[in-house]
């Protein structure tokens, strides 16, 4: 039976932004991740996810819900325990040169960790490690003594990846490590994290946007959109058969590299703008740009249900107890033009 590392239960975070205004960011999410598994959380820029990774991290205090790793409630933690914690799971950011100190040396920013942790007593011994770290990430000693311009943006991720491996942590959040990166780049950084996953037996949340990317390392996947999680199960059950509009909507958006086949697929194209986080659309989030939208979707918030062997879906087109399932639209035609 797999281990369950990371349980996130009903988790909110809204934002106060003043004048009666709340940004729900991320709005009731329940999901686990396994020990030793890549479980990956995609969606539009804005759908929430950086959020949950950064409130699980315990960077952001939750509104609401529990994150629970090995066992016990992050935000419930005392300081000695979230201490531990720290060493535990570590992040991998966005920017690799936002998130380098510029004044530091490649040394003095992997070796910080250890310092604060105290894990190596002489400076020959940090040395030595920093020296492992770099080289386990593609990069050599030489560079240890540079400053974070002198490298390009993958080097820099790099450095960022063995920072986050400094000490020796269980769990991964990697927050669209790729995103800044070269496309000629970007396979050689997931390649790096498969084999570091492989080597070490590391735990990955990877948060991305970019779904044929998430695919190449994830074993499950979860699917955002507007604070809230629509979609969930197994990578390849995800791309054979999507179930909810959303997840079909950026499955077809993914170039194919034939051409002829690029040619003839159908796209579906998402109508109007993402509705604001301080106001979303009653009901399901989703149905102001649903093609498959029905009138119950405007009323009800759909149940988080499992449609198929751990297939998760938030979607009124798979509740049983809803007997007309015509679209909105095509009931309007419908009654304007009566057979």
């Amino acid at each position: 039976m797999e281990e369950k590392i990371l349980q996130v239960n009903h988790l909110k975070k809204h934002f106060d932004m003043g004048k009666n205004q709340v940004l729900k960011a991320v709005d009731d999410v329940s999901f686990h991740v396994n020990r030793g598994e890549t479980f990956g959380l995609v969606g539009e820029s804005g759908c929430g996810k950086s959020t949950i990774g950064r409130t699980i991290m315990g960077l952001y205090e939750r509104t609401d819900g529990e994150v629970i790793y090995d066992g016990q409630d992050v935000h419930d933690m005392k300081e000695k325990e979230k201490f531990v914690f720290r060493q535990n799971m570590q992040m991998i950011f966005q920017d690799p040169y936002a998130s380098l100190n510029p004044r530091s040396t490649v040394k003095e920013v992997i070796s910080e960790p250890m310092e604060v942790h105290g894990l190596y007593k002489s400076q020959k011994e940090k040395n030595d490690r920093v020296y492992e770290l770099l080289e386990e990430v593609g990069l050599n000693r030489d560079h240890a003594n540079r400053y974070p311009h002198e490298f390009s943006g993958g080097q820099r991720q790099r450095i960022g990846i063995a920072r986050a491996l400094a000490l020796n942590p269980d769990f991964i959040i990697a927050d669209e490590p790729i995103s800044a990166l070269d496309v000629s780049v970007q396979a050689q950084v997931v390649n790096l994290l498969k084999e570091l996953q492989q080597e070490k037996g590391l735990t990955f949340l990877f948060i991305a946007h970019d779904l044929s990317m998430v695919k190449q390392i994830s074993d499950r996947i979860g699917v955002m959109y507007l604070g809230n999680l629509v979609e969930l199960t197994a990578s390849g059950q995800l791309y054979d058969q999507p179930l909810h509009p959303y997840t079909q909507a950026l499955l077809s958006a993914i170039p194919i590299p034939d051409p002829d086949i690029e040619e003839k697929r159908e796209r579906i194209i998402l109508e109007g703008d993402l509705p604001s986080p301080i106001n979303p659309p009653s009901g399901c989030v989703f149905r102001t740009r649903c093609p498959m939208a029905m009138e119950v979707c405007a009323k009800q918030v759909p149940a988080w249900q499992e449609v198929e062997q751990d297939h998760y879906v938030a979607c009124h087109l798979y509740d049983e107890t809803i007997s007309d399932k015509r679209p909105v639209k095509q009931v309007e035609k419908e009654t304007a033009h009566p057979s």
